[in-house]
């Protein structure tokens, strides 16, 4: 009796894989990059919200400079150039904007300084994150704590100061525009210092260095033209002339708008090579 053979069917599939059978590994890339942005900007602000103290003093820092700056000065005797028909509150609010624009920017830096020293850069670095999506992050943040700065000092000087621009509510949202962009722009030049310094201190020396000059070697107290001449080539060199002059000019409805464009651009520029600054120095060993 002959024993039988099981033959195969010609050409036939082989039996599918079971499904629990693992696949290949795939390596994750990281999230897409405004994901990373957003998930960061997050983050710093919820730092932000959730420490009293830097509330408090984010408030209270441009608050104490209006009332100094306006009480102070506006007892002194106005200047020969003066706009004529303008108080000094109406006349230096620009300027108290402008200034808590400068701090702002300069919190930026120090905010990248603090990720730094805290090991959050070491851990984002061991992640498929995108080196710059931490400064845009950071730059951000800072851009919404300085409109809510903006929004408590203008609300300050209207109700308590009796502050009355000329240039309605319009221009002066507008001036408020530009001096939120001249804070993110600002905010860049200070970020690639602290990405280069890496520093608390030198950054804090850095901050003084920069506010008064910037601040008191241009037009936001007085005219240019009623600074000694030396000083008054200085201010009229001064980027934050332009910003000063251009915000002044929308709020009060005076004639200066002409400074916009150099304003714009001015900052602009600064925002460009502070940014390209900041993702080179950034990108350099944390040891270093």
């Amino acid at each position: 009796m002959t024993t039988p053979q099981l033959v195969g069917k010609p050409n036939s599939a082989p039996p599918p894989a079971p499904e629990d059978t693992p696949g290949p590994a795939v390596a994750w890339d990281g999230s897409p990059f405004l994901t990373q942005i957003q998930v960061l900007t997050g983050r710093s602000l919820r730092a932000l919200a959730t420490d009293p103290s830097v509330i408090l003093f984010s408030l209270a820092q441009p608050a104490i400079i209006l009332f100094m700056l306006t009480q102070v000065f506006s007892g002194m005797g106005l200047p020969p150039h003066f706009p004529e028909g303008v108080r000094y509150l109406d006349f230096v609010m620009p300027a108290v904007l402008v200034d808590n624009a400068v701090h702002s920017a300069i919190q930026s830096g120090i905010g990248v300084v603090d990720d730094l020293k805290n090991g959050m850069v070491a851990r984002l670095r061991s992640l498929p994150v995108h080196p710059s999506s931490l400064l845009i992050a950071r730059s951000l943040a800072n851009l919404v704590r300085a409109a809510i700065q903006i929004a408590v000092v203008i609300v300050l000087a209207v109700t308590v100061l009796g502050y009355s621009p000329k240039g309605g509510a319009g221009k002066l949202l507008a001036s408020a525009g530009l001096t939120l962009f001249l804070a993110w722009s600002l905010g860049w030049v200070f970020i690639a210092a602290a990405a280069w310094l890496r520093r608390a201190e030198p950054m804090q020396n850095l901050a003084v260095i920069a506010i008064f000059p910037l601040m008191f070697a241009s037009s936001a107290y007085v005219p240019v033209d009623d600074l000694p001449a030396w000083l008054g080539a200085v201010a009229r060199a001064n980027p934050l002339t332009y910003a000063i002059d251009t915000t002044r000019a929308l709020a009060l409805d005076l004639p200066g708008t002409g400074s916009l464009l150099p304003a714009v651009l001015i900052s602009a520029g600064l925002a460009v090579v502070g940014g390209w600054l900041a993702v080179v120095g950034f990108r350099r060993p944390l040891t270093s």
